[in-house]
């Protein structure tokens, strides 16, 4: 009887994360279902004007996602593709929520595979109930102090009070 080979199956779940919302969460546990190892890597983003620094985002992550094992979490600043290469994953998650989502994420994965084409991305929708759950409209509500605690992790929300005070 020959040896069992596995292969360890890793997936980048890229993004701002400006904060991360349980839209994100709801993909991640999706994702966790499906690979060995999900990283997140948290992107700088400076471009996007970010509420919350890299640093921040990066904590606010690490916090809402330590009940995965199989989750890491990074922050990063380069060419996706090339920190697919750093960490050798060849799997991207991106989550769609509509329609409007497709387009754009459409694109970005063309663009990908065009710069390394052994690399896969695969689309997740959230649950119906997070289908709406985005981190523009959480920073919106943010803005005008509103209820967001039913969009986060409770950990998040905490960490979001006290960076507000």
């Amino acid at each position: 009887m020959g040896t069992l080979t596995s292969t360890h199956r890793k997936a980048i779940y890229p993004g701002t994360f400006d904060p991360i919302t349980n839209g994100h969460l709801d993909i991640i546990k999706r994702a966790c279902h499906m690979f060995d190892e999900i990283i997140v890597a948290v992107a700088d983003s400076e471009a996007k004007k970010p509420m919350f620094t890299l640093e921040q985002r990066i904590q606010m992550t690490q916090a809402a996602t330590k009940a995965f094992p199989k989750v890491n979490v990074i922050g990063f600043d380069k060419l996706l593709v090339d920190l697919a290469e750093d960490l050798e994953a060849n799997i991207i998650i991106r989550g769609l929520r509509a329609v409007s989502d497709f387009e754009y994420e459409l694109q970005m994965g063309y663009a990908n595979a065009s710069l390394k084409p052994d690399l896969e991305t695969i689309y997740l929708m959230p649950s119906l109930q997070h289908a709406f759950v985005s981190s523009s409209v959480v920073r919106a509500i943010l803005a005008y102090d509103g209820k967001v605690e039913h969009l986060l992790d409770a950990e998040v929300h905490r960490i979001i009070r006290e960076l507000r005070k």
